[in-house]
């Protein structure tokens, strides 16, 4: 009897899977090539996902979505996520050694519950692409995903109506009232002092209010936020004395400053014009809330349209503003 080993049994299936009744020794065949992958719970729908591609996703996400990182981010495990924030302290009181101590006022409580979305993105490769190419197109294609991840996540945390989308802080409520009168949720603005512009003289002036309207304790932290364009208009203004507002950075570690806070260029923000609101500070940290469930998910289906590949790619995200003391606005209005 002939001993047939297990080694033989697999070049033959090997052999027969590719058509050809060639029999090749164990000892010829190529070494297998491993693939990494990893298996989402069933819960989450999710398939066998190529750690490479859902790692260069994630990587170019957090790289391009300026608001992710100033903005306060939680990971969540389903879409009815709530948060709730304290809109008033505890009350306390004087008393002698032997006076009557009655009862104090308790914190009143806000519930905010951030608009959940889903972004979504489906490309496709041939089989033939993806096994000839020249570069290694699964990564490429991570890097396109991640790259339009950021910027329409980046335009929904700023305008987004909430709509299957996150709720952006200039979608919230504004008015001019200050943080003693004006109802919770509601951002304060600040005019400008021209229409569709800055005011003639001392137009700095509106930016320096614009710090000290925000409350102290808020201003740790805060950062401006506005687009390119707006920035180099304000960087070109001068104090009285001739120096610049605009502070550049001493070194690599230091950032470029205005009015001693960092900023942050939002290519989303509008472009002054009338009634614009084109600039924000505040803490964003304190300030806006980003939800999101912990991973990308990714799957890779060459089965439904073949010969095409196609990169079924998606990520739950949510966002309101979560204290609206800690933001402010200008509206660029007389």
């Amino acid at each position: 009897m002939v001993e047939v080993k297990s080694e033989m049994l697999a070049a033959v299936f090997d052999a027969a899977e590719v058509g050809t009744a060639t029999v090749e020794t164990p000892l010829a065949r190529p070494a297998l090539e491993a693939k990494a992958a990893t298996i989402t719970p069933p819960a989450k729908g999710g398939s066998a996902v190529p750690l490479d591609i859902d790692a260069v996703i994630n990587r170019v996400l957090l790289a391009a979505s300026p608001i992710r990182s100033i903005a306060q981010v939680v990971d969540i495990g389903s879409a009815n996520y709530r948060r709730l924030i304290t809109t008033s302290g505890v009350v306390s009181g004087w008393v002698s050694e032997t006076q009557a101590r009655p009862e104090t006022d308790t914190p009143n409580f806000s519930e905010i519950a951030p608009p959940m979305g889903e972004l979504y993105a489906n490309p496709a490769a041939s089989q033939a692409m993806l096994d000839d190419a020249g570069f290694n197109v699964e990564a490429w294609l991570g890097e396109e995903i991640g790259r339009e991840f950021a910027r329409a996540e980046g335009v929904a945390f700023v305008t987004g109506d909430g709509v299957n989308k996150p709720r952006g802080f200039l979608n919230a409520p504004n008015a001019a009232t200050a943080d003693a009168t004006r109802p919770f949720g509601t951002l304060q603005f600040l005019t400008s002092g021209a229409a569709g512009g800055f005011a003639a003289t001392n137009p700095q002036d509106r930016l320096i209010d614009m710090v000290h309207a925000l409350a102290s304790p808020y201003r740790q932290g805060a950062v401006w936020v506005m687009n390119s364009a707006t920035l180099a208009r304000i960087r070109k203004f001068k104090t009285t004395d001739g120096a610049f507002i605009w502070q550049p950075g001493l070194g690599p570690e230091q950032p470029q400053t205005l009015l001693g806070h960092r900023v942050v260029e939002v290519d989303a923000m509008p472009d002054v014009a009338a009634d614009s609101l084109s600039i924000g500070f505040g803490n964003f940290q304190a300030g806006y809330l980003i939800s999101q469930r912990a991973e990308t998910t990714v799957l890779k289906d060459p089965y439904s349209n073949k010969p095409y590949v196609h990169f079924y790619a998606t990520r739950r995200v949510g966002g309101a503003v979560l204290d609206s003391r800690a933001i402010k606005l200008m509206r660029f209005a007389v």
